[in-house]
Order: C-alpha cells, then structure tokens, then sequence
C-alpha cells in the first residue's frame, strides 16, 4: 500500500505539477491520503492517446479497455471504408473518442442515459479536436432512444454484481455506482444489450461487449440464446475480458 501511495503521489505531481511541490499539489496529495482515486486528482488520464477529462467523474477509462478498443482500432483499419459506431454507456466517452481519433473514416453516437456524461463527452471530444460533424450524442437508456444501425457497436456496460464484495473501497466510495453494478449477477444489462443489439446492426455489423473475469461462460450462453456468433478473447493480463460478437 505505501508502494502504491508513493507511486500515485510520483505520478500527480509528473503530471500536473511538472514535478514541483507546490501548496496545491499538498492539498492534493491529502486528497489521495483520504483515498480519492489519483486519476480523479489529476483530472485525466490519457486512453491510446487521447486525453480524457475527468471533470465529470465518470468511470475512470481501464488499461484493459484500452486493450480491446486498440483490438477494435486494428479491426477497423482494414475495412478502408466509412464506418458508423455506436458508443453505448459512453461514459467520459473514451472508447468513442478514441476510435475518432485514429480512423479517420468513422463516426460516432455517443448514448449515455446520464446527461452529465454526455457533456463530458463533448469536452473530451472537444480537448481531443474532434470535429462536431463526426459525432451526435444522444440521452439513451441502453437502446431506448437508438434508431440508426451501425457497423460497430462498442460497449463497457455495468456488469459488477450487486454483492461483489472484491470491489475496492475508493471505488464504490468515488466512481458512478450505474457504470459498475447490475443485477443478476451483474449479468441483467449485458443481457439486454444482446437481445436487442441486432436491430441496430447493418448486416455483418459487430458487437464488441466487455464483461466481468468471471462472466465468460454465461455471456457466450447468452450470445448464443440470441443467435449470435461469438468469439471470446483475453486481456493484457490474460484474464477473460471482451466478446465479438456478430448477428
């Protein structure tokens, strides 16, 4: 734990501080000691190159997020044609801002059910020089308010369980309890997004779906329930992550 403090405390102060000790960077650090998370003292984090703002205290962007969004960016390349992504639970909006910033021929909708996360969107799409014309950010429970179709529909849903008692404390102290727990076993909202998603996909449109290290099995039941074909795949520390899947 003291390791960890001190590598938080070396990294507030690279990064906003130039390094200096300054009277806010003591303040600051009090702030990690009464344990809010480094990247919310900070205010951003960088995600495959993009600067995500965290003013909004959205879910703080995962390294292993990031892993599969590169996988994703990489699939995307090949294609040589416009593409049309939704971001679902877009959160700060990294996953989006990120496909943006690397594949010039594609375009986002941002859907968040949380207004305030949309607006975070919008600074981190503006921080990041995202043109207005190449995104639209839509208030949106899951599906509810969704009418196009996509190429890609990339999501990071809530699929903590209600009862996990493995979650940290600075989390469920600090981050948005909806971008984290659902129900039935954290499976409820994963389960929704793969009964409706392929009304909203063109044909041979992708799903690519993170999930819990646990949830593999059960979400390639249910991938299977509603017709798809699946793929699992492992992340950076060779846990079970992520999902693509096609209708």
């Amino acid at each position: 734990m003291i390791q960890n403090f001190k590598q938080e405390i070396r990294w507030l102060l690279e990064e906003k501080y130039e390094s200096n000790l300054t009277e806010k960077a003591s303040r600051d650090i009090e702030r990690i000691k009464h344990g809010e998370p480094v990247a919310y003292v900070i205010g951003f984090v960088d995600f495959l190159g993009c600067r995500i703002d965290l003013s909004m205290h959205p879910l703080i962007p995962r390294p292993e997020t990031e892993y599969w969004v590169e996988h994703v960016i990489k699939e995307m390349r090949g294609t040589g044609a416009s593409i049309r992504c939704l971001d679902m639970c877009a959160g700060s909006g990294c996953i989006g801002i990120a496909v943006l910033h690397h594949i010039a021929e594609a375009s986002i909708d941002f859907a968040e059910k949380d207004e305030s996360m949309l607006k975070q969107v919008r600074i981190n799409a503006k921080q990041n020089h995202i043109s207005e014309r190449r995104f639209c950010t839509i208030t949106s429970n899951l599906f509810s308010n969704i009418t196009g179709r996509y190429d890609y529909i990339l999501v990071n849903p809530p699929y903590v369980a209600q009862n996990d008692s493995t979650v940290q404390e600075s989390v469920l102290r600090w981050e948005p309890r909806g971008a984290l727990f659902a129900e039935h076993d954290g499976l409820a909202i994963i389960e929704r997004i793969l009964k409706h998603a392929p009304n909203y996909l063109v044909p041979g449109g992708v799903l690519y779906l993170e999930h819990g290290t646990a949830q593999r099995a059960q979400v390639e039941s249910l991938a299977r329930k509603y017709g798809y074909r699946c793929n699992s795949y492992k992340d950076q520390y060779s846990v079970d992550r992520f999902v693509r899947c096609t209708a």
